[in-house]
């Protein structure tokens, strides 16, 4: 029998602890008022304000328009996060298997012409990105939020490798069954994808929620605002004495916590199996 070692125990606590403390002070916080914050810092406990504080920043109108909510902000992150994950993963794997499967000249060089991609983050060709939006007139559109991010090798990478893990045997069966290139895509090579998907759209979807460069810098119109850019514009309101709504800053950052670790703890055992799994 194993012996338990109450130290490493004590040890993985205190990490644990250390790492949810600030989640908590910042719940906590969110359930004062924005002076007691001010005037007494961060709290550990909550307060008497919650269920005020998270029914105002969901459902009161607010903004240069006073049209804007936190419910519309919260969708606008959503459809960024979930659409960037979707055309990643729907681009990656179309790319992947032209990459593997299809027998053409130059295949390893475009591959790695692809991979460089990855040294050319979205905030190093941001101008010329904004430009390309702007001309095709996709500012202050979700298609401009979304489109702009797909251009990145890391999904291509990660399905191009899956792929080359997949017995050869499995597209001469799918041959002599007489399915045809998009057959054997759908029928067999998605299916087997199934974890390697949940890994991929997990980081995509964090990725593309949690972005704020980009939708700032596309976004003119408070009706596309993300909740990353809300929590912004409340703590940029300092006017003569008016002082911050810390609370309600506190309170989308607690809400902005939520998609992503609902997606975590859903895809969680197929996020590991994805990215572990060897033998296919």
């Amino acid at each position: 029998m194993q012996r338990i070692k109450p130290f490493d125990h004590l040890i993985l606590i205190l990490g644990a602890l250390f790492l949810c403390m600030p989640v908590v002070m910042a719940f906590a916080s969110s359930t004062h008022t924005a002076i007691d914050i001010h005037s007494n810092g961060l709290y550990v406990m909550p307060g008497s304000n919650g269920a005020e504080t998270y029914t105002k920043v969901l459902t009161k109108r607010g903004g240069f328009t006073g049209e804007v909510t936190g419910l519309t902000m919260l969708m606008n992150s959503m459809i960024l996060g979930v659409g960037f994950a979707v055309g990643k993963i729907v681009l990656s794997m179309m790319a992947a298997y032209a990459l593997v499967y299809f027998r053409f000249r130059f295949a390893t060089p475009i591959f790695w012409v692809i991979f460089t991609t990855l040294l050319l983050p979205l905030e190093v060709r941001i101008m010329p990105s904004y430009q390309v939006m702007s001309e095709l007139k996709l500012l202050n559109t979700y298609q401009g939020l979304i489109v702009p991010l797909l251009a990145s090798a890391t999904g291509t990478f990660f399905f191009r490798q899956f792929f080359k893990s997949v017995p050869d045997e499995l597209l001469e069966a799918a041959r002599i069954d007489g399915a045809g290139p998009v057959k054997f895509f759908i029928d067999i090579l998605v299916p087997l994808s199934r974890t390697m998907m949940a890994a991929i759209f997990i980081i995509m979807f964090i990725y593309g929620w949690n972005q704020y460069l980009w939708p700032m810098l596309m976004t003119t119109d408070e009706s596309f605002f993300t909740l990353m850019r809300g929590i912004k514009t409340i703590l940029q309101v300092w006017v003569g004495s008016q002082i911050p709504d810390y609370n309600e800053a506190f309170a989308l950052a607690v809400l902005a916590m939520v998609p992503p670790l609902v997606v975590v703890l859903v895809f969680q055992r197929m996020f590991i199996k994805g990215l572990t799994e060897s033998d296919k």
